[in-house]
């Protein structure tokens, strides 16, 4: 399939994109982080990065040229985000790609809402709060929602549905929803997607999540007359049911 290459940019995100905490010492800035996102020289990132909890230069470098590859245009902006309720600050990350294929063209985006800790100069620590992807092709973007919840509890059944939000007015579509390995996000690879006719307009799933904490990432496709859609989507897994809301 034309989207197979392509897919793992919209289901293998983590660490790719990194946000960070606001300290209270000195620290790198959030326009120094944005800026060695963006930058093409291989050191760029190792003068803002150390290894740490959560955190791998190496591996933010490796899939970060994952995505220029298969997204040249690739663009990260870095903002402040919105604070958590335990205090902490967060930092919102977009980026933003697009890709000729033929006659296709295809525009990418992620978002990624997260923490980060410092080691002084260099941020060492991250935790993903919030992860999800979109991949469109066609001439308009399909307006797709992922009604996938951000947190569950461990054990907890939950819903996992994705819908296009505009009437599909007779036009026959079809799609595939599947949870993701922590292999297949290890290797960049996404699950084998088998595309079924859908009878409405939409997925819709019930999922149950592990009964440890940790986190759960799903895979989409769908496939309609006007264009393709894939996206993604991380699930936190957590013990605490304070946890739900953050």
């Amino acid at each position: 399939m034309l989207l197979r290459p392509l897919l793992p940019a919209a289901v293998a995100l983590a660490g790719l994109v990194i946000g960070v905490a606001a300290p209270l010492r000195a620290a790198p800035s959030l326009q120094a982080l944005q800026d060695a996102l963006n930058s093409t020289s291989p050191e760029a990132l190792s003068a803002v990065l150390e290894p740490g909890n959560g955190l791998d230069p190496d591996e933010v470098a490796r899939r970060r040229l994952l995505l220029r590859e298969q997204f040249p245009d690739a663009s990260w902006s870095v903002q402040p985000g919105a604070p958590l309720k335990d205090g902490r600050s967060t930092t919102q990350i977009n980026v933003t790609g697009s890709r000729e294929e033929g006659p296709y063209r295809f525009r990418f985006e992620a978002q990624q809402q997260l923490v980060l800790g410092d080691g002084g100069s260099r941020f060492s620590s991250q935790e993903v709060m919030r992860e999800s992807s979109l991949l469109r092709s066609g001439e308009n973007d399909l307006k797709v929602s992922l009604l996938i919840p951000d947190a569950v509890l461990t054990g907890q059944r939950y819903d996992v549905d994705v819908v296009f939000d505009e009437p599909l007015d007779g036009a026959v579509v079809a799609g595939s929803l599947k949870p993701v390995t922590a292999g297949e996000l290890l290797r960049m690879r996404t699950p084998d997607l088998q595309l079924e006719a859908l009878g409405g307009g939409g997925i819709f799933k019930s999922a149950q999540a592990p009964y440890q904490p940790g986190t759960q990432t799903w895979a989409v496709l769908l496939v309609h007359p006007k264009g393709i859609v894939a996206a993604s989507k991380q699930v936190r897994v957590v013990a605490d049911r304070a946890a739900l809301s953050f």
